[in-house]
């Protein structure tokens, strides 16, 4: 029976599968241009600023990789210390990807990210200052929340500054960045080391690289702010458009709704897995040379150098193709990516064995290619499926796969390994199977990146004709809208596209089978589950991503079935509790509780009264009283009349009449008929998840075929 089940929801979703042609995919249908043209065209400050900004942070971590032996022996530390401290710093961005990724979503990007790098430029200068191993941690410590900005904010600007059929070489251009840091990096810190000598000399590498990295702080607080998703809607929709400034999203919504992108899923287990080695490896590999080898610090920049030398040659061959196979396939873009990181699995331990230091940099420069070329793609892959207005938040969730579980786990794991074995088999114990699980996962991912893409259309297209709607007819816009809702319990998805509205001064009947998802419907409106896809607005502003205090503030209030009060409190008690939003307000929020309880006479009488000492029906009016305390803007009421007596029914419906006199939004989940008909206005009928009727409820009485179902739960043919 448990496959039977399994095998029906596998069906349901296949069923439910988006899977527009290649030529209507956002940035399939764009006009082929040189990058040089983009860049001209949508403006070239965005890009320099943020390619320099880019460099610099990857030129200080290089210098540390580079210097972490002269590091050790100032700090008088062992190698499993540096290591770790070393590995650990790109866990670090965690606590800084979150608030950036937040602030990104919500404010203008080019104040956030010069302040960012104005304190990172600080803290790299901090960390040349450091005379023991835990002040030089503290120091990269901040360096390394500061640095969270250019995983969040960056890719958010980047993706709204530029078309999406230049991603492939901006992500290309800014891993050009990278190679060039990789590249200069080991000579310009190994001869500052050199040149200053003694003990101390790597602290002026740090001095040194901390000015440029503040002047750019500076620049980047005049870059232009362009508007959000605007290539993909001039791509799907031919047009700009600006409607009412959506809720900003909240943290845990735009988690929930990243987390159930599955191309983004598959890429964030990629990420975790690659960046055990990613971090670490660096580090290790410097170690190596010094012991293997006996290469000082100038030699071993020399080797790094080297090694960087093929991403710069071979980056712009990989963002062209990236963007190449983007327009013919998106599946084929991002299957690229993995095919670039599955050898490094292979390659590594040939380049471990190698019997000296020019063999091992030449396989170096392979490797270092691959895997810079491949994360340079990441980026453009991201911001493709993800929602525009989540962008930010999507980069902090990859960047804490990539950082907080990859770096944080690689650093641990290898600084153990280092201490009991020696960097060379640290080095092949953790890249080899986690580049191998990162290569097939980014395969893997790109089985889904079609119907990820065909979504972000879908919801484009609904984005265009609620805007056109509600230019048409600006005085009938609907107090509370939910239009293509899907929604999944785990893997079980019970809504599929479900739609429907009420509008000003309108009570709708919510009516169906038991399991049908109307109590879910209610919760996502409500906030308090996260839609899979599809958009919840209230008096046309998107609330899809706000939280249930959010939209508690805005005037969305549900009264959950069940019990909805605290037995062990009196009936004032309960309300006082209700309203405790109200609570620095004593004198307004009394006149709210006794503006209720003149509603309800028979909780008037019982304030005092422990609310387990009343019958069901006091208990639903106490319950439904707490959620009028809030002055509801759209009121929702799930299961009003379930195991009531009919004379406490006959009470609450007269309530619901008089907050209907009174203008009062509802939308009852009802299982009586005949109280649904005596209440409401129109009704929505749902079955197995999705809306069969809506309609006038005089219309919805007609329909026998509809009213045997509620009465008697039998199916409605299809």
């Amino acid at each position: 029976m448990a496959d039977t089940a399994e095998e029906r929801q596998s069906a349901a979703r296949r069923a439910e599968e988006i899977l527009l042609p290649e030529d209507l995919l956002p940035g399939t249908r764009e006009a082929h241009s040189t990058l040089r043209e983009g860049l001209r065209k949508f403006g070239l400050s965005t890009f320099v600023v943020l390619a320099l900004i880019v460099t610099l942070d990857n030129l200080q971590s290089s210098a540390l990789a580079v210097l972490a032996p002269n590091i050790r022996s100032s700090l008088h530390v062992s190698s499993g210390v540096i290591v770790f401290v070393s590995g650990i710093s790109g866990g670090f961005l965690v606590l800084g990807i979150l608030p950036m990724g937040w602030l990104a979503d919500r404010f203008r990007r080019s104040p956030i990210i010069g302040i960012a790098t104005f304190v990172f430029g600080g803290m790299v200068f901090l960390s040349g200052l450091a005379t023991s191993i835990f002040l030089f941690f503290l120091a990269r410590f901040g360096a390394g929340v500061s640095q969270a900005s250019a995983f969040t904010v960056h890719g958010s600007l980047l993706a709204d500054t530029y078309p999406i059929s230049l991603r492939g070489r901006i992500g290309s251009a800014m891993g050009i960045g990278t190679g060039i840091a990789t590249a200069l990096s080991p000579v310009l810190v190994g001869t500052i080391a050199t040149v200053v000598g003694g003990p101390n000399g790597w602290r002026w590498a740090f001095y040194v690289l901390a000015i440029p990295i503040v002047l750019v702080a500076a620049i980047a607080f005049r870059l232009r702010e362009p508007p959000r998703g605007q290539h993909e809607k001039i791509d799907v929709l031919g047009e700009v458009i600006e409607g009412a400034k959506p809720v900003p999203p909240s943290l845990e919504a735009a988690f929930a709704r990243i987390m159930r992108i599955r191309t983004i899923k598959a890429c964030l287990i990629a990420f975790s897995a690659m960046g055990f080695g990613l971090f670490t490896a660096p580090v290790l590999g410097n170690l190596f040379l010094a012991q293997q080898y006996h290469l000082d610090a100038f030699r071993r920049g020399l080797v790094g150098t080297i090694g960087a030398i093929g991403v710069l040659v071979a980056l712009p061959f990989v963002g062209r193709h990236y963007d190449r196979l983007y327009r013919k396939d998106p599946a084929q873009a991002l299957s690229l990516i993995g095919k670039l990181i599955l050898p490094v699995a292979f390659l590594v331990p040939i380049q471990y064995f190698m019997p000296d230091a020019v063999l091992w940099a030449a396989v170096s420069v392979i490797v270092t290619m691959l895997y810079i070329s491949a994360f340079s793609m990441v980026g453009p892959v991201l911001t493709s499926v993800a929602p525009y207005h989540l962008r930010g938040l999507t980069g902090a969730v990859g960047a804490i796969y990539l950082f907080f579980i990859g770096a944080t786990g690689g650093a641990v794991l290898s600084a153990g390994l280092d201490q009991a074995l020696g960097p060379r088999p640290a080095v092949l114990i953790v890249m080899i199977p986690t580049t191998v699980i990162g290569a097939f996962m980014i395969l893997r991912g790109s089985h889904f990146i079609r119907n990820d893409l065909s979504l972000v259309v879908v919801e484009l297209q609904e984005e265009l004709a609620e805007h056109r709607r509600q230019a048409a007819e600006p005085t009938s816009i609907p107090v509370l809208q939910l239009n293509n809702v899907d929604f999944s319990y785990g893997h079980v998805q019970v809504l599929f596209s479900v739609g429907f509205e009420v509008r000003k001064g309108e009570v709708l009947a919510l009516l169906g089978t038991n399991g049908a998802g109307k109590s879910t419907a209610l919760r996502v409106a409500a906030g308090l589950e996260t839609a899979d896809r599809g958009v919840v607005r209230l008096n046309g502003r998107t609330v899809t991503y706000a939280t249930p205090q959010q939209r508690s503030r805005l005037g969305i209030h549900l009264l959950p079935g069940g019990r909805g009060v605290f037995g062990e409190m009196s009936v004032l008690e309960n309300l006082q509790m209700g309203g405790f939003a109200y609570r620095a307000d004593r004198a307004g929020l009394l006149r709210r509780i006794d503006r209720v309880l003149a509603m309800f006479p028979a909780l008037a009488s019982a304030r005092v009264r422990r609310a387990d000492t009343l019958s069901g029906g006091q208990q639903q009016m106490l319950a439904l009283a707490i959620a009028l305390l809030h002055d509801p803007e759209v009121l929702m009421i799930d299961e009003l009349s379930l195991g009531l007596a009919p004379i406490v029914v006959h009470e609450l419906i007269e309530v619901v009449e008089r907050l209907k006199r009174e203008g009062v939004t509802m939308i009852i989940v009802e299982q009586s008929l005949n109280v649904a008909a005596a209440i409401a206005d129109r009704a929505v009928f749902m079955e197995k998840g999705q809306v069969r009727f809506e309609g006038a409820m005089t219309e919805l009485m007609e329909r026998d075929d509809l009213a045997r179902a509620v009465f008697l739960g039998g199916e409605v043919p299809a």
